[in-house]
């Protein structure tokens, strides 16, 4: 039942008016991040405020205005979409306590600007979560790219402007091919509107239909990093760690993967995928990228990109998962959409800690840090864990939904990539967690473990990942949405 309200576009435009107060409190740093704070608690809210209908089944609608006939903007929030919305807004406000303590302990120049720009990154992937139609989506995808450059330049090195420039060179020519296939499809159906269980089945022939998958794919894959189309994303990590938290955990990949499943859900459908015969092509590259980002992990000595390549790997987990085409793959998809999330910003925000810290950014630097930064390196062990797939951690729960469609499927080799890449996850992330409270340091550290404001953030998001994988109230209402999804695209009741 589609129920029209308000609140969908509250919570994306609840951060484009925060961003307006922050530029004009920019002489006065603790109304800007005050505002910042605000912003964060208020589309929070707001979103929360949608689950209980959204769990009951209704489907909450914001019409905005017609652009073309059959075509308007709109927000809707939906299962898939209160997926990610719940996710990106929770750890937003949590990266913006972080933010607040790593941008003062750095003493970072261009505060306002960052702050503004993190504002006007937190209303697009909303409007990514919540758009109604793929020209909404576009929108909201494309002002993503442009608000996030002048993050990732922030630094405004001669290696941070190349690596922006390297990010809008990916990220823009993937927008282009998007706007590419939103124009052919309008062209095909003469509308845009998200339909669950897909809405291109005998709109052309099947020639033209898998070049139009093919072409969705590349377009999103860019962001969603997908072998050959990720080289972007470990050279943007000459970004301040909150922003690399912010690429790798919660907005700009999170918006390419999330981009796939609603195209493969809400454009194509599962019978139409299933009947063009583009999936094990997919499904093979996904799993291709997988193992051989996790292989190259393994030689990365700069915390950052090792954890850039582990991202890489992990976003292809989510796209495994859809292309195995079974309601219990594409709902372990959507978990490992909210899990990948809490466990990897719990990793950058504590490679930003020992930064801040000690000035740390190699691997082999880093043996005895656990013993003044146990908290931090604690929390780091936990997160490792998860994304390994330990049970008892929120990584296990959705791995094991991926492995279980697999198994469905009968695609017992898709089993054994899982099983792989948690060999390979454990063999680049448990050394660092071994050297650094077994090994004696090399050098001597600051034994202070930092002030609440970088601390809290890390500690929570440790605890979100655990408790989002042992406790069964809080497995239960995740996979719930999870499931409301995939029952609508597969047409369950």
């Amino acid at each position: 039942m589609i129920v029209e309200s308000i609140r969908p576009g509250l919570a994306v435009a609840s951060s484009l008016a925060a961003a307006g107060l922050i530029l004009a409190s920019g002489r006065r740093p603790n109304l800007r991040e005050a505002w910042t704070l605000i912003a964060a608690l208020v589309k929070l809210g707001l979103i929360v405020s949608l689950l209980p209908g959204v769990c009951s089944g209704i489907v909450y609608q914001t019409d905005l205005f017609e652009i073309m006939p059959g075509v308007r903007l709109f927000f809707r929030a939906d299962p898939l979409g209160m997926v990610f919305g719940l996710v990106a807004s929770l750890l937003w406000l949590v990266t913006s306590v972080y933010s607040i303590g790593y941008m003062r302990e750095i003493k970072a120049r261009s505060q306002t600007r960052y702050f503004f720009c993190f504002a006007l990154c937190l209303s697009s992937t909303i409007g990514v979560a919540f758009a109604g139609n793929l020209l909404t989506f576009l929108i909201c995808y494309e002002v993503l790219t442009i608000a996030t450059y002048p993050l990732v330049i922030h630094n405004e090195t001669r290696e941070a402007v190349a690596a922006g420039r390297k990010y809008l060179v990916y990220t823009l020519t993937g927008g282009g091919v998007l706007l590419l296939c939103v124009a052919w499809t309008y062209r095909m159906c003469g509308t845009l509107d998200f339909v669950p269980g897909g809405f291109l089945a005998g709109q052309a022939p099947p020639q033209s239909l898998m070049v139009l998958f093919a072409l969705f794919m590349a377009a999103c894959g860019v962001k969603a990093a997908l072998m050959p189309l990720h080289a972007w994303l470990p050279t943007a990590m000459v970004a301040p760690t909150p922003v690399s938290a912010l690429l790798h955990a919660v907005a700009v990949v999170k918006a390419g993967v999330f981009g796939i499943l609603r195209i493969f859900g809400f454009v194509f459908g599962p019978s139409l995928l299933k009947s063009l015969g583009v999936i094990p092509p997919l499904a093979a590259l996904a799993a291709f990228t997988i193992i051989t980002a996790s292989i190259i992990a393994l030689y990365q000595n700069n915390l950052k990109r090792r954890l850039a390549y582990s991202t890489i790997s992990q976003l292809s987990y989510i796209i495994l998962g859809a292309a195995i085409l079974t309601p219990t793959a594409f709902t372990g998809s959507i978990m490992h959409l909210a899990n990948h999330a809490f466990m990897k910003i719990t990793l950058f925000f504590c490679a930003g800690a020992i930064y801040c810290r000690t000035h740390i950014e190699s691997i082999d630097e880093m043996g005895g840090i656990g013993r003044q930064m146990p908290v931090t390196m604690g929390a780091f062990a936990v997160a490792s864990m998860g994304l390994t797939g330990v049970p008892f951690l929120c990584g296990f729960v959705s791995k094991w939904h991926l492995g279980l469609g697999a198994v469905e499927a009968g695609e017992v080799a898709l089993v054994f990539v899982l099983v792989i890449s948690g060999l390979l996850n454990a063999s680049y992330f448990f050394p660092i967690v071994y050297a650094a409270f077994f090994i004696q340091p090399s050098k001597s550290f600051r034994k202070k473990e930092h002030r609440t404001a970088l601390l809290a953030p890390i500690v929570a998001t440790a605890i979100l990942s655990v408790l989002f994988g042992a406790i069964p109230f809080l497995i239960e209402r995740q996979h719930l949405l999870a499931s409301l999804s995939v029952s609508r695209i597969w047409g369950q009741p």
